[in-house]
């Protein structure tokens, strides 16, 4: 099994437990931050769309 720490490669055959487990943390960990990452494209896709609505409405606003 090859597992790559802060950019340098471990050949590692038989890992221990705790390894294991520590493994098992990063996957967890780096799935969370993807989620995380996803969640704020989300939340910034929907600020640009208020953004924009809001503009519009000073616009009218302003119009009248």
């Amino acid at each position: 099994m090859k597992i790559i720490i802060n950019g340098e490669e471990f050949e590692i055959t038989d890992p221990s437990d705790d390894a294991k487990a520590q493994l098992a943390n990063i996957r967890f960990v780096d799935e969370q931050i993807l989620q995380k990452n996803n969640e704020i494209q989300i939340a910034e896709t929907a600020k640009i769309g208020y953004s924009r609505a809001l503009k519009r409405e000073i616009e009218k606003i302003e119009d009248e």
